[in-house]
């Protein structure tokens, strides 16, 4: 376990300045980061006001899939859905009904997007905002006003019986009881929440090119593929990232045939970190005392296409 979540603070650390956590977690929004590279696609980062929303704590969130957020009530529909926009590593906004660490659903906006390498335009984390859907809709046949609310408070979640300030992840509940939540009917979130969370992806993403710059390995929002690059898309990834054994993926097409994919379990029997592996050729892994006649084996073996096993 601890070598897991070596590669998930390697996964953060080696994208971003020492400073990047700091600045997300000064940011107001609710979001998570997650890196579908690693076997898994789990959480790499969760901000404070996520963290404050969801009742969970930082250590129990990260290294976990965020299917942990799913419940009984949570439509398979929409989560398929968010699993097709991985596949396809494009952008999406879908309302989901979620859960709290304890058991409370609510409605969100979930908003999923990709973050490009700019280098050679592969995704190498996805952004995830939750905007919860707010509503001035009745309570117990009374609206907020007829009861002569004056903090500014609204209720959100169809008929949630909960109550949140204006600021959107500083929830305070006023009873665990959700029996008057609508779970089966989709919970249609507004144009200005839908415009709150692309404004919170551009908000992140830009903290995320800023805090990248000086790492050397430049991030944005948009594919900038160089010509000529072989990219393994985000659901090879996540369907690669379920093998255990180690293992390198090289693509002969391409000049000096690079590695295109490493596996957790090559990383951690080599030491290397993935960014030190991937474009490279296999050869800088041999040594002083590596034998060359093997080596021309294995060339010989590719050049012919054949398989081969060889110590």
């Amino acid at each position: 376990m601890d070598s897991y979540l070596a590669l998930i603070e390697q996964s953060f650390n080696t994208s971003y300045s020492i400073w990047a956590r700091e600045a997300l977690d000064e940011l107001p929004e609710c979001f998570t980061i997650t890196d579908p590279c690693i076997s898994g696609h789990p959480i790499i980062f969760a901000s404070s006001a996520f963290l404050k929303m969801s009742g969970y704590s930082k250590d129990e969130v990260i290294g976990r899939n965020g299917r942990i957020f799913q419940g009984p009530e949570t439509n398979r529909r929409s989560v398929m859905e968010i699993r097709e926009a991985i596949r396809e590593e494009r952008a999406l906004q879908i309302s989901l009904l979620n859960y709290r660490k304890d058991g409370t659903p609510f409605w969100m906006l979930f908003h999923i997007s990709p973050v490009f390498a700019k280098e050679d335009g592969r995704v190498i984390h996805f952004v995830a905002v939750q905007v919860p859907i707010l509503s001035r809709q009745r309570l117990n046949g009374l609206s907020l006003s007829e009861e002569g609310s004056g903090f500014k408070e609204i209720v959100f979640g169809s008929c949630r019986r909960e109550v949140c300030s204006m600021d959107m992840c500083r929830v305070s509940a006023l009873d665990s009881d959700s029996r008057g939540l609508n779970t089966e009917e989709p919970c249609e979130a507004s144009e200005a929440e839908k415009r709150r969370a692309a404004s919170a992806i551009n908000n992140i993403l830009s903290v995320l090119t800023q805090y990248s710059e000086s790492t050397g390995k430049l991030v944005c929002g948009k594919r900038c593929s160089s010509p000529g690059a072989t990219l393994i898309s985000s659901s090879l990834n996540i369907s690669l990232g379920r093998i255990k054994q180690s293992f390198v993926l090289t693509d002969p097409h391409l000049p000096d045939m690079p590695i295109v994919y490493a596996s957790d379990a090559f990383l951690k029997l080599t030491g290397y970190a993935r960014d030190e592996v991937l474009g490279r050729n296999c050869r800088f892994l041999s040594g002083v005392e590596t034998d060359s006649s093997v080596l021309e084996k294995i060339r010989e073996s590719i050049q012919a296409e054949q398989a081969c096993t060889e110590e």
